[in-house]
C-alpha cells in the first residue's frame, strides 16, 4: 500500500484513540489531519505504519488535551464530552473494551487522568497498545508508563461505569422511556428512573439550560413530563439513535435541525442518569444546529397557552 492507502486504512483507529483522549469530535478530526500532514511530510521510511501514525496522534492529542484543559476550567456549567453517535473503529477481540470507554460516563472519568496517564490509559487498556508502544507514543520509560497506568486504573476504578449488560433491553427500556417522555406520563417515567437518577444537562451558557442538576426520581420525571411534550406541540421531533455507546435519542425541530442530545445511562433495568447536551458548539458535527433560544421561546409561549 501507498501513504495514502496506508493512512486511510488506519484512520478509524486514530479518530477513535483522539477522541477517547480529547473527549471532542472536532479536536480528534483535527488531531488526525495533523497526523497525516506530519506522515505526508516525513520522507523517514517507519517500519510500522501503524505505530508510527498512533504515536503522532497521541503526542498531538496529549498537546491539545493540555491547552483544553484550561478552557474546560472555565466552562460555564457541566462539561460533557461532544456526542459520538458512531464508533468507527471496530475490533471484535476488544469490543467490550471499546464499548465501555467511549460512554460519556467513562469519558467524564477520564477528565479526572492526566494527559499522559490518560493516554497511556486509552493505548494500553482500550486499544491494547504493547508496552513498548506505549513508551514510544507518550515518549516515557516502559517503567514509567507502567506507573502511570496503575494511577489511572486507580482513578477509573474507583468511579468505573457499569450499564446494561443485555443491549435488547436496554433498547427496549429507552423506548419505553422516549414513549412516556412523548406522552408526559409521570408515572411512566417514574417506574423506569432509579430512585437516585440525575438530570444534568450542558449548554456552556450558549444555549437555554439547567440551572442545576436534577435528582430524584419524582422531580426528574415531574420536569420532564411537563417540558417534553411542550417540544412535541411546537413540532420539535425525537429520533432514537445510540449515543457513545448507550441508547439516546437525537431531538430536533421543525426544520429538521439538531437542537440537543439526551444519552441515558441505563443499569440493573432502570435509568441511572440523562445527559442532555444542548451546547451548538458540541453539536455542528452532526449537521445543521437549531436556534435553542428560539425553540425556547416558543415553548415558553406554549406553556402560557396551555394555562
Amino acid at each position: 500500500m501507498n501513504k495514502v492507502e496506508e493512512f486511510e486504512d488506519l484512520r478509524p483507529l486514530l479518530f477513535s484513540i483522539a477522541y477517547r483522549i480529547l473527549g471532542s469530535v472536532g479536536e480528534a478530526e483535527d488531531a488526525v489531519q495533523e497526523t497525516w500532514l506530519r506522515y505526508d511530510a516525513s520522507a523517514t521510511e517507519v517500519a510500522s505504519a501503524k505505530a508510527f501514525l498512533s504515536a503522532t496522534v497521541t503526542r498531538i492529542a496529549i498537546d491539545v488535551l493540555r491547552s483544553a484543559r484550561v478552557r474546560r476550567e472555565e466552562y460555564m456549567g457541566p462539561w460533557f464530552p461532544e456526542p459520538l453517535l458512531s464508533d468507527p473503529y471496530q475490533d471484535p477481540a476488544r469490543s467490550a473494551e471499546l464499548s465501555d470507554s467511549v460512554s460519556m460516563a467513562a469519558l467524564l472519568l477520564l477528565e479526572r487522568l492526566s494527559p499522559l496517564e490518560r493516554s497511556v490509559f486509552v493505548l494500553r487498556e482500550v486499544f491494547g497498545f504493547g508496552f513498548d508502544e506505549v513508551a514510544a507514543a507518550v515518549e516515557r520509560s516502559e517503567a514509567a508508563c507502567r506507573q502511570l497506568l496503575i494511577r489511572a486504573r486507580r482513578h477509573m476504578q474507583a468511579g468505573r461505569p457499569r450499564f446494561e449488560a443485555d443491549r435488547q433491553e436496554r433498547e427496549e427500556l429507552a423506548a419505553r422511556f422516549f414513549g412516556a417522555l412523548k406522552d408526559g406520563d409521570v408515572g411512566a417515567l417514574r417506574d423506569l428512573l432509579a430512585a437516585d437518577v440525575q438530570l444534568v444537562g450542558d449548554g456552556g451558557g450558549k444555549a437555554p439550560q439547567l440551572a442545576r442538576a436534577v435528582g430524584g426520581a419524582k422531580n426528574v420525571a415531574r420536569l420532564l413530563a411537563v417540558n417534553f411534550p411542550l417540544l412535541a406541540r411546537i413540532d420539535v421531533t425525537s429520533e432514537p439513535h445510540d449515543v457513545n455507546g448507550q441508547p439516546g435519542a437525537i431531538f430536533r425541530d421543525r426544520d429538521g435541525k439538531v437542537l440537543h442530545i439526551l444519552a441515558l445511562d441505563v443499569l440493573d433495568g432502570q435509568i441511572q442518569t440523562i445527559r442532555m447536551v444542548v451546547n451548538p458548539d458540541k453539536l455542528s458535527h452532526l449537521g445543521p444546529v437549531a436556534d435553542a433560544w428560539a425553540v425556547d421561546r416558543e415553548v415558553k409561549r406554549a406553556r402560557g397557552q396551555v394555562r
